[in-house]
């Protein structure tokens, strides 16, 4: 498969899951917006890094995805630099911890901002343009949260729910134009984000990093190995392929076995 002259924005890419996302479709021929936070001349490196690895070009936009004129330049952006918008894949993502009557009201705010509505702010801006090229790919992950609940990560599994009725419903909404909107449901992964878990677990906990990794595996996942960064990126190529064409409103889920319970 070739994504040449396809372009991708990847929100949350200058790390982890969004990161290897963006690796995967630059490797296809795509040209690649990156987004996130992060020290500028680590982005600088990721920058040259999947632009030597792929015909496309490579950019990066630094948009707020709490802000929503922030993620409409972030679209306006990527298709005046490249010509067009083709791929969105909303990735960024936050977490906090706490039981519900101590969950900060701004903490709360913050992950529904950063982890639904700015799905919502980018597939609002770049779906007319995606519709009228008649093909277009929109991939939203969400989690494991979306389909079941932990507990004290109540922001977390809300955002994640809400994350899957978007996906349907933008689904519908674009059937019979050329453009899929599909999901990608990881279980554990073993990125910052998690392994901040970890270490806050084995700290409050008084044990070793490595006994707070087994258990926290041992929670919820029978298959008791990570999903890799590049597992899911491979999803994601997928869904861009012609061998998804008629996939719609969907969710491929990669947990371990963490659902099937």
């Amino acid at each position: 498969m070739s994504l040449s002259g396809k372009t991708a924005i990847i929100t949350g890419s200058t790390s982890g899951i969004g990161l290897a996302i963006a690796r995967a479709l630059g490797n296809e021929g795509a040209n690649v917006m990156l987004n996130g936070f992060g020290d500028p001349a680590a982005i600088a490196r990721v920058k040259a890094e999947i632009a030597a690895a792929n015909a496309g070009r490579v950019d990066y936009h630094g948009a707020d995805m709490s802000k929503p004129a922030e993620i409409a330049d972030l679209v306006a952006k990527t298709n005046a630099t490249f010509g067009s918008v083709d791929i969105v894949v909303n990735n960024a993502g936050i977490q906090f911890v706490a039981p519900v009557e101590k969950f900060p009201t701004e903490k709360w705010d913050a992950i529904i901002a950063i982890n639904l509505s700015s799905a919502f702010h980018t597939i609002h801006h770049a779906l007319p343009l995606m519709k009228a090229r008649k093909w277009g790919r929109i991939i939203n992950i969400s989690s494991a949260h979306g389909l079941v609940a932990s507990a004290e990560k109540t922001a977390y599994v809300a955002a994640k729910h809400g994350i899957l009725g978007l996906t349907k419903s933008v689904a519908l909404e674009a059937s019979n134009t050329g453009v899929t909107c599909n999901a990608i449901c990881p279980g554990w992964v073993l990125t910052p984000l998690v392994q901040q878990q970890i270490d806050a677990r084995a700290k409050a906990q008084g044990v070793t990093v490595k006994q707070a990794n087994d258990a926290l595996l041992g929670e919820k996942q029978p298959q008791l190995q990570f999903t890799t960064p590049e597992q899911i990126a491979a999803l994601a190529v997928f869904l861009c392929s012609d061998a998804a064409s008629n996939m719609q409103g969907t969710q491929l889920v990669s947990d371990g076995g963490w659902t099937a319970q």
